[in-house]
């Protein structure tokens, strides 16, 4: 009997035109931060920015027509849609994978909302492989969505320097059961709910409802408790990311040494660099987004499609993913890209 896999066959992405450099963040921090610094410490040359018209469920839409497009399927094939896109968006409170199901003409589609910050489109991935290996009357899902937290960046807030490489855009996957290439092999998660409230919107929810008192600083990034979690991060972050590598690893039948590529998320440079190092590979195994900033959970997926372009992900290529998410999760997942032997 034939062992069911879980493969993607297609990539897409939709990335804003314009562009904020690393002189102009230097402007709005008002020279706290200089230019060099956000070039060299950051890691920080220019990031992507969207219009107005460029919302969070639109550029998730516009990433999968361009998914749809690179799959050469018809939309009347995908079953589930899974959006990872983020909560801020055109209306709160509705769904945005229902938006997107419009968009693309994918009547035959359910879809739901899932979110877990920046680590949102592994936690998918895996949901969507678990799945489709469940359920013998799902073949194909879209996980999709749009990210544009970069409008809640307070760059006169030095706490939020961290935030500051935020910018937009949408991406999306096409995973197919026993597609035979691009396998999705093991995934692991760990999460700390200690810090669940150390990092967020202050000022526009419950807790803290915009008044006309507070409007001027309403809908801004905070560190609520930046202590506490700069504390427990520098205590524990990598080692969980480490620990995340080594069980996606493990799950799927690899070691460290396997490992051809690492699609990680934007992060300062020092850090990406340590990880390379933690990993023994080099910068040619690796695609480090200093010209469009850290786009949320769509980092992995805009990462796989610049791979692509430039050869760094080809047949035989094992793709290691790492992601994390204010609140906070770490999540690894291993892809074994080309014709499935």
């Amino acid at each position: 009997m034939k062992q069911n896999h879980v493969g993607i066959i297609g990539v897409g992405v939709y990335i804003p035109d314009q562009v904020v450099t690393a002189k102009e963040i230097s402007t709005y921090t008002q020279g706290v931060w200089s230019e060099q610094a956000i070039i060299d410490k950051l890691g920080i040359v220019e990031k992507r920015v969207p219009n107005e018209f460029e919302g969070t469920q639109e550029m998730g839409a516009l990433a999968a027509l361009n998914c749809i497009e690179d799959a050469k399927i018809d939309p009347l094939e995908i079953d589930v849609i899974l959006c990872f896109g983020e909560e801020w968006k055109e209306y709160p409170l509705t769904t945005s994978a229902l938006y997107i199901q419009d968009r693309i003409k994918a009547t035959n589609a359910w879809g739901i909302d899932v979110q877990n910050r920046c680590a949102t489109s592994l936690a998918a991935i895996k949901m969507a492989k678990d799945m489709l290996l469940a359920d013998d009357e799902i073949d194909t899902i879209l996980v999709a969505g749009g990210y544009r937290n970069s409008d809640f960046v307070d760059y006169t807030d030095k706490n939020m320097s961290m935030m500051y490489n935020l910018g937009a855009g949408g991406g999306a996957l096409l995973l197919r059961k026993n597609a035979g290439k691009n396998v999705i092999l093991g995934t692991h998660l760990v999460a700390d709910g200690s810090l669940a409230l150390t990092a967020g919107v202050e000022i526009g929810g419950q807790c803290h409802p915009i008044t006309k008192d507070n409007i001027e600083v309403a809908n801004k990034l905070r560190l609520m408790d930046a202590e506490k979690m700069k504390n427990r991060l520098n205590e524990v972050s990598q080692h969980n990311w480490m620990h995340c590598i080594k069980e996606a690893l493990r799950k799927s039948n690899k070691t460290i040494q396997d490992i051809d590529f690492l699609n990680i998320l934007h992060i300062k440079r020092s850090a990406h660099m340590g990880m390379l190092n933690d990993l023994g590979l080099n910068e040619n195994q690796t695609i480090y987004l200093e010209k469009y900033g850290h786009i949320g959970q769509v980092d992995q997926i805009l990462t796989l499609y610049l791979a692509l372009k430039e050869g760094k992900v080809k047949e035989g290529t094992t793709m290691c993913m790492i992601a994390a998410g204010i609140g906070y999760v770490w999540a690894a997942s291993i892809v074994q890209w080309g014709v499935k032997t």
